[in-house]
């Protein structure tokens, strides 16, 4: 007579080869050698002896049938008949196996509460506009401030005939005639501006991740600051680098060929 564990692995086998899930196939070996041990003629098949029965609603129902007149007889059948099942079903301490394939299919994860997780959340109003109108007056003052120390310089009318050198664009363009000396013009007006303004119109789409944490949008955050420092680099060098004919010059020895 094959060992309990012999009929573990064959009837693991053989769910196996069936096509059963692991979960299924696992508590079903189980059962088998569970059986095994108890000295089952056929460990492969469910013992009757574990499986959930019946009688007390067959009598439940032969007594109803019965006629009026025996009252008596007829509430003594079913006590009497659903004392040997209740022993026979948990007398010994077995768990049918009905019982057994329930708990072998449904998963933890389905019968656990899941609570929510904390979120810090405050109100748009007043914690949000409240910072938002301080910050635009700060910005609104710092303004007006330096426009009124600071003098926009005014020049001569442009002479069309007398160009002057070296002639470079605002600063917030700098950047881009940086390029020119680097790129064919198609390249370097046309087709990189276009690839960052569609670059920052997709980045909504397809980072979608939620979080704010600086750990978690690592890879957001090389990509913004690669651009910004990119950008800056190309503008203070077409600012402060740049002299007559746009050549490279020092600004310590030739001076700043830049104004506001």
């Amino acid at each position: 007579m094959p060992t309990p564990d012999e009929v573990f692995e064959q009837v693991l086998a053989e769910e196996q080869a069936k096509g059963s899930s692991p979960v299924v196939a696992t508590s079903r070996a189980k059962a088998a050698r569970v059986r095994a041990e108890r000295g089952s003629k056929d460990p492969n098949k469910p013992d009757p002896s574990t499986a959930p029965r019946k009688a007390p609603a067959a009598a439940a129902t032969a007594t109803e049938e019965k006629p009026a007149a025996k009252p008596a007889a007829a509430k003594a059948a079913p006590v009497a008949k659903a004392a040997p099942a209740r022993k026979a079903a948990g007398g010994n301490g077995a768990v049918p196996e009905r019982v057994q394939r329930l708990l072998a299919v449904v998963k933890p994860e389905a019968i656990q509460k899941v609570e929510r997780q904390p979120m810090d959340r405050v109100n748009v109003w007043p914690h949000l506009m409240a910072a938002e109108f301080v910050a635009l007056l700060i910005v609104l003052i710092l303004i007006t401030v330096f426009s009124a120390v600071v003098d926009a310089p005014l020049r001569q009318l442009a002479n069309f005939n007398q160009t002057p050198n070296p002639s470079k664009a605002p600063w917030y363009f700098l950047g881009l005639q940086e390029l020119l000396r680097y790129f064919h013009p198609q390249v370097a007006g046309v087709t990189i501006p276009t690839v960052i303004i569609i670059g920052l119109f997709a980045a909504p789409y397809i980072d979608r991740n939620p979080s704010t944490r600086p750990d978690d949008r690592k890879l957001a955050i090389v990509i913004f600051s690669f651009f910004m420092l990119t950008f800056a680099v190309l503008t203070i060098i077409g600012m402060f680098f740049r002299g007559p004919g746009f050549n490279f010059t020092f600004p310590w020895n030739d001076g700043i060929f830049f104004e506001l």
